[in-house]
Parts: C-alpha cells; sequence; structure tokens
C-alpha cells in the first residue's frame, strides 16, 4: 500500500513545487517562450479539464471540490481493495496525485493554476499542469489494464 500512496505523494509534491516556482516567477497571463511549440504560462482555472465552465459563476468551485473529494475517497478504496494489480494502481496513484494537487490549488487559492502550454502555429492546446498531465496518464494506464484483463465466460 506504501508505495502506492507513495507515488501520489510525489505526485502532489512536485505538482505543488512547480506551481509555486510559476506563481514565483510569472504574473498572472505572463507567458515565456521556451521552444516554438512549447510556451511557460501562469493561467488560472476556475473551472474543470480545459477551463470547462470556467465561467459559471462560482458554484463549479463547490461542484469540483465536491467530486474532487469523493473520487479520492473511491479511488482510495479501490486503492486498498486491488494493491496487488500493480499496472491498475499505478494508475489509481497517479490519478489520485493528480487529483489531490489540483485540490489542494481548488481549496487554497480558489483556482488551479495551470502553466504548460504547448501549441503549433497558432493552435493551441489548452494550459495544463503536472496533476493534470499525471491524471490524463494515470487514466491511459487505467484503460491499457482494462484492455488487459480477462473477460469472463458468458453462462449459457
Amino acid at each position: 500500500m506504501r508505495k502506492w500512496f507513495a507515488i501520489s505523494a510525489v505526485i502532489v509534491a512536485l505538482d505543488l513545487y512547480t506551481k509555486s516556482l510559476v506563481q514565483k516567477a510569472f504574473a498572472y497571463g505572463e507567458h515565456f517562450t521556451v521552444t516554438s511549440f512549447f510556451d511557460l504560462v501562469r493561467y488560472h482555472n476556475e473551472g474543470a479539464a480545459f477551463s470547462f465552465l470556467a465561467d459559471a459563476g462560482g458554484w463549479q468551485k463547490l461542484f469540483f471540490t465536491a467530486i474532487t473529494a469523493v473520487a479520492i475517497i473511491v479511488i482510495t478504496y479501490l486503492l486498498i481493495k486491488h494493491q496487488a494489480e500493480k499496472l491498475f494502481c499505478t494508475g489509481l496513484a497517479l490519478v489520485l496525485g493528480g487529483a489531490i494537487g489540483n485540490l489542494y490549488d481548488r481549496l487554497t487559492l480558489g483556482y488551479v493554476v495551470d502553466f504548460l502550454y504547448f501549441h503549433i502555429d497558432e493552435l493551441y492546446w489548452p494550459a495544463f499542469n503536472v496533476a493534470d498531465s499525471a491524471i490524463c496518464v494515470g487514466v491511459g494506464l487505467l484503460l491499457l489494464d482494462s484492455f488487459k484483463k480477462e473477460k469472463p465466460v458468458a453462462a449459457r
């Protein structure tokens, strides 16, 4: 069990540390071009993934906080129940760490700090952070795990 929570803790620490660095180095909306396809920025996301419902008037903050809290409880239960399933638990641990990192921002700041900004010419992907990255990789591992599981033979 400890290794799964350690993975989550590393994600939370990296997420909070990188967000702290960005908050100290950048004013809101400031850009720093790193390559022709990647910028460092400082944006505040008051919604969910890709700023979904960011302009909903405020109710979404409580809603996403509640959803995240429930997800953390469910993921913790699944980690305890399936602790021997390595791929499944690695995916869950990454999602858990990302969820906690973004929840911390939402509770302490009222928004999530995003700073990784990829683009091709003038086509920009929404800014994201370490927590979002961990969640995406974790979900990918969970999907991969779902394809690897043997399906029970249907009774006739």
